[in-house]
């Protein structure tokens, strides 16, 4: 079926529909992975975007139950080059545009990915309308001008009461502002007792969860719409061992009187090259975020800058001066993408046991 994708600019490029039929809006943004389209699209971080795959060839291994990195798709459509709907590999269980049917998202392939991603990066990233129908100019802009930046996307995703999932090793709170499965997947092999919890669970809640330690997850949507949330968090820190992964990264860096802002077109893919200052080491990683961290706001704040990116010099990481708190822009469990930077999870687990020895002496 014919389809029609329109920029906010006025760009307009002809395809083909796959997945959903329909009209959908939201934000556009482009991922440079060669692979893990599957993850890619099932990461709650995407909520409320469309996502345009650089890579000319998605769909070429299928999909599966196993790589899913949540229940469901939250970005609003996915914009590709070529489809490949006879999938060949062993474990794929149906191809992406019955996936992406059964989700109820709708895709657009046989546009110009690559003109698309060098207008994003000239431009930045935009508003979007994907159709299975030519539409007028002022059908078009009621439809741009009803999607909304500023929404509170955690609330959307994040899980709604509290669970629990048992191990013999530290006990740690998780607050989910969108968490990937293969974060918890983390936790579980080092045999943590891992407690889920809502977005926007109090810091008087947690406290009486006897923890050993917090995790910030990643998330989609504005760091600075998360006001109560950033709360709890600067309560979070003085008590509790913490790290924080994007989102949960650029909260813990507001919770200590940073600033964050949107990126021009942010990074997306499985290829970001990371510098570890302390490590004195370069490290391939994961990326999915909009917005980070300022670092001439965080400057005079007992924060040191323990990572930044390779290609912007960004900030990748910071740590606090005398607290047992630290965070990463990127995705260091590395689902879709490399797991260069796995040593992050056992420094955090190395910070709680530091810090029970503290405790009983």
């Amino acid at each position: 079926m014919k389809g029609f994708l329109y920029l906010e600019d006025g760009s307009v490029y002809e395809g083909n529909i796959f997945g959903k039929e329909g009209v959908v809006t939201g934000e556009i943004v482009f991922n440079t992975a060669m692979t893990g389209y599957e993850e890619i699209l099932t990461d709650p971080s995407y909520a409320g975007q469309i996502i345009n795959m650089t890579y000319p060839n998605i769909g070429n291994y299928g999909t599966n139950s196993f790589d899913m990195e949540s229940n469901k798709i939250y970005a609003k459509g996915l914009v590709v080059r070529n489809l490949c709907n006879i999938p060949s590999h062993y474990m794929s269980e149906e191809n992406i545009d019955e996936f992406l049917k059964r989700m109820n998202v709708v895709g657009i392939h046989g546009v110009d990915t690559r003109s698309i991603t060098k207008k994003i990066r000239d431009v930045g990233t935009m508003k979007c309308v994907i159709s299975n129908k030519e539409m007028s100019v002022e059908e078009l802009k009621n439809n741009i001008d009803s999607y909304q930046w500023d929404l509170n996307f955690v609330e959307m995703v994040s899980r709604k009461s509290i669970e629990e999932i048992q191990g013999t090793g530290p006990r740690i709170g998780v607050m989910d502002f969108g968490i990937k499965g293969n974060i918890i997947e983390k936790f579980k092999k080092l045999n943590c007792n891992i407690t889920l919890l809502p977005w926007n669970t109090t810091f008087e809640e947690i406290d009486k969860l006897n923890l050993d330690g917090i995790f910030l997850s990643n998330g989609p949507g504005d760091p600075e719409v998360l006001k109560d949330t950033v709360k709890t968090v600067k309560s979070i820190i003085k008590k509790y061992p913490t790290f924080g992964i994007c989102l949960g990264h650029q909260i813990i860096a507001l919770a200590l009187g940073g600033n964050t802002y949107k990126m021009k077109y942010g990074h997306r893919g499985g290829n970001h090259g990371i510098y570890d200052v302390e490590r004195d080491k370069t490290f391939i990683a994961s990326q999915n975020h909009s917005y980070a961290v300022d670092r001439e706001s965080i400057k005079d704040k007992s924060i040191i800058v323990t990572h930044y990116n390779l290609n912007d010099n960004t900030v990748e990481g910071i740590k606090h001066k005398s607290l047992p708190v630290f965070s990463v822009q990127f995705h260091p469990e590395g689902s879709a993408g490399p797991e260069d930077t796995d040593y992050l999870f056992h420094n955090f687990i190395k910070n709680i046991k530091i810090n029970k020895v503290k405790k009983s002496a």
